[in-house]
Protein backbone atom coordinates (compact mmCIF):
# COMPACT_ATOMS: atom_id res chain seq x y z
CA UNK A 1 0.00 0.00 0.00
CA UNK A 2 1.05 3.58 -0.65
CA UNK A 3 1.13 6.02 1.50
CA UNK A 4 1.63 10.08 1.03
CA UNK A 5 3.95 10.81 3.70
CA UNK A 6 5.73 14.12 3.15
CA UNK A 7 5.49 16.82 0.15
CA UNK A 8 9.22 18.41 -0.24
CA UNK A 9 9.05 22.27 -0.40
CA UNK A 10 11.69 24.88 -1.24
CA UNK A 11 15.59 24.10 -1.73
CA UNK A 12 17.75 24.60 1.76
CA UNK A 13 21.31 25.71 0.60
CA UNK A 14 23.19 24.73 -1.77
CA UNK A 15 24.45 21.26 -1.44
CA UNK A 16 20.58 19.90 -2.46
CA UNK A 17 18.85 19.54 0.99
CA UNK A 18 15.46 20.55 0.88
CA UNK A 19 12.25 21.57 3.07
CA UNK A 20 9.80 19.10 3.56
CA UNK A 21 6.51 19.17 4.76
CA UNK A 22 5.65 16.35 6.96
CA UNK A 23 2.36 14.50 6.54
CA UNK A 24 3.19 11.40 8.72
CA UNK A 25 3.30 11.16 12.82
CA UNK A 26 6.06 9.09 12.50
CA UNK A 27 8.93 10.92 10.69
CA UNK A 28 11.49 9.83 12.62
CA UNK A 29 11.08 6.47 11.20
CA UNK A 30 9.72 7.47 7.74
CA UNK A 31 12.61 9.77 6.99
CA UNK A 32 15.73 7.89 8.20
CA UNK A 33 19.15 7.73 6.53
CA UNK A 34 18.43 5.10 3.51
CA UNK A 35 14.67 5.63 3.46
CA UNK A 36 13.56 4.99 -0.51
CA UNK A 37 10.42 6.56 -1.72
CA UNK A 38 8.34 6.55 -4.84
CA UNK A 39 7.54 10.31 -5.89
CA UNK A 40 4.36 12.19 -7.54
CA UNK A 41 5.65 12.67 -10.25
CA UNK A 42 7.03 9.62 -10.96
CA UNK A 43 9.41 11.73 -12.71
CA UNK A 44 11.19 12.89 -9.69
CA UNK A 45 12.21 9.25 -8.26
CA UNK A 46 12.70 7.20 -6.23
CA UNK A 47 14.61 8.89 -4.04
CA UNK A 48 16.70 7.62 -1.40
CA UNK A 49 17.21 9.76 2.04
CA UNK A 50 21.36 10.80 2.46
CA UNK A 51 20.16 13.06 5.45
CA UNK A 52 17.66 14.08 8.06
CA UNK A 53 17.93 16.80 10.38
CA UNK A 54 15.80 19.26 11.86
CA UNK A 55 15.92 22.53 11.52
CA UNK A 56 13.76 24.46 14.36
CA UNK A 57 10.48 23.00 13.47
CA UNK A 58 11.25 21.90 9.66
CA UNK A 59 12.55 18.90 8.53
CA UNK A 60 15.65 18.83 5.94
CA UNK A 61 16.48 16.11 3.93
CA UNK A 62 19.65 15.56 1.21
CA UNK A 63 19.03 12.76 -1.07
CA UNK A 64 21.50 10.80 -2.69
CA UNK A 65 20.22 11.86 -6.26
CA UNK A 66 20.27 15.31 -5.29
CA UNK A 67 23.75 16.82 -5.18
CA UNK A 68 22.64 21.19 -5.82
CA UNK A 69 20.13 23.50 -5.28
CA UNK A 70 19.20 23.52 -8.78
CA UNK A 71 18.37 20.21 -8.85
CA UNK A 72 16.10 20.81 -5.42
CA UNK A 73 14.33 23.23 -7.29
CA UNK A 74 12.95 21.14 -9.79
CA UNK A 75 11.16 19.01 -6.88
CA UNK A 76 9.16 21.48 -5.39
CA UNK A 77 6.02 20.15 -4.75
CA UNK A 78 7.08 17.01 -5.10
CA UNK A 79 5.06 13.98 -2.94
CA UNK A 80 6.69 11.25 -1.13
CA UNK A 81 4.91 7.86 -1.36
CA UNK A 82 6.30 5.24 1.37
CA UNK A 83 5.84 2.15 0.53
CA UNK A 84 4.39 -0.13 3.44
CA UNK A 85 3.22 -4.01 3.78
CA UNK A 86 0.05 -3.15 6.06
CA UNK A 87 -3.02 -3.25 4.24
CA UNK A 88 -5.40 -1.05 6.68
CA UNK A 89 -4.59 0.67 9.42
CA UNK A 90 -2.68 -0.73 12.82
CA UNK A 91 -5.79 -2.31 14.47
CA UNK A 92 -4.26 -1.14 17.71
CA UNK A 93 -5.16 1.84 16.39
CA UNK A 94 -8.69 1.95 16.14
CA UNK A 95 -9.10 5.74 16.20
CA UNK A 96 -5.90 6.29 13.40
CA UNK A 97 -6.69 6.09 9.71
CA UNK A 98 -4.71 7.22 6.53
CA UNK A 99 -5.71 10.56 4.54
CA UNK A 100 -6.79 7.47 1.85
CA UNK A 101 -9.11 5.76 4.05
CA UNK A 102 -10.94 8.98 4.40
CA UNK A 103 -11.21 10.98 1.41
CA UNK A 104 -14.79 10.48 -0.10
CA UNK A 105 -16.36 9.16 2.89
CA UNK A 106 -20.08 11.32 3.49
CA UNK A 107 -19.76 13.35 5.96
CA UNK A 108 -23.85 12.90 8.19
CA UNK A 109 -24.88 15.06 10.50
CA UNK A 110 -27.42 12.97 12.03
CA UNK A 111 -28.91 10.92 9.19
CA UNK A 112 -28.45 13.93 6.86
CA UNK A 113 -25.46 13.89 4.41
CA UNK A 114 -24.14 17.39 4.11
CA UNK A 115 -20.60 16.64 2.11
CA UNK A 116 -17.86 14.63 1.17
CA UNK A 117 -14.38 14.25 2.75
CA UNK A 118 -12.27 16.00 0.36
CA UNK A 119 -8.98 16.54 2.14
CA UNK A 120 -7.13 16.08 5.38
CA UNK A 121 -5.18 18.73 6.49
CA UNK A 122 -2.48 17.63 8.82
CA UNK A 123 -1.69 20.82 11.50
CA UNK A 124 0.24 21.05 14.56
CA UNK A 125 -2.65 20.81 17.24
CA UNK A 126 -5.25 18.86 15.41
CA UNK A 127 -5.80 17.82 11.76
CA UNK A 128 -8.67 19.45 10.23
CA UNK A 129 -11.01 17.59 7.85
CA UNK A 130 -11.88 19.26 5.10
CA UNK A 131 -15.31 18.37 3.49
CA UNK A 132 -16.94 19.48 0.39
CA UNK A 133 -20.74 20.39 0.43
CA UNK A 134 -23.00 19.48 -2.56
CA UNK A 135 -22.50 23.31 -3.67
CA UNK A 136 -18.69 22.58 -3.95
CA UNK A 137 -17.89 24.56 -0.85
CA UNK A 138 -15.37 23.32 1.55
CA UNK A 139 -15.45 23.32 5.34
CA UNK A 140 -12.89 22.60 7.69
CA UNK A 141 -13.46 20.39 10.31
CA UNK A 142 -11.48 19.92 13.17
CA UNK A 143 -11.26 16.08 13.51
CA UNK A 144 -11.36 15.40 16.99
CA UNK A 145 -14.18 13.42 18.54
CA UNK A 146 -16.32 15.80 20.22
CA UNK A 147 -16.95 16.89 16.50
CA UNK A 148 -16.14 13.69 14.82
CA UNK A 149 -17.22 10.68 17.15
CA UNK A 150 -17.85 8.14 14.66
CA UNK A 151 -15.60 6.86 11.43
CA UNK A 152 -17.21 4.08 9.87
CA UNK A 153 -14.74 3.27 6.89
CA UNK A 154 -16.62 -0.54 6.11
CA UNK A 155 -20.01 1.57 5.82
CA UNK A 156 -18.65 4.65 4.06
CA UNK A 157 -19.61 7.43 6.35
CA UNK A 158 -17.90 10.04 9.24
CA UNK A 159 -20.62 11.06 11.93
CA UNK A 160 -20.06 14.67 12.85
CA UNK A 161 -21.16 16.81 15.83
CA UNK A 162 -20.48 19.72 14.63
CA UNK A 163 -20.44 23.33 17.00
CA UNK A 164 -23.64 25.60 15.83
CA UNK A 165 -22.94 27.59 12.76
CA UNK A 166 -19.55 25.16 11.28
CA UNK A 167 -20.93 25.02 8.29
CA UNK A 168 -22.71 28.54 7.59
CA UNK A 169 -19.61 30.50 8.60
CA UNK A 170 -18.43 31.40 5.50
CA UNK A 171 -21.85 31.32 3.56
CA UNK A 172 -22.42 34.52 1.88
CA UNK A 173 -26.47 34.32 2.78
CA UNK A 174 -25.42 33.77 6.86
CA UNK A 175 -24.36 37.22 6.80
Amino acid sequence: MQVHVGRIGKPHGIRGEVTVEVLTDTPQERFSAGAVFSTEPTSAGPLTVETARWNKDILLLGFEEVNDRNRAETLRGTRLIFETDSVASDESESDSWYEHELIGLEARVGDQTVGKVSALNPMPAQDLLVITTAAGEEVLVPFVAEIVPEVDIAAGFIRLVPPGGLFDINRKDAE
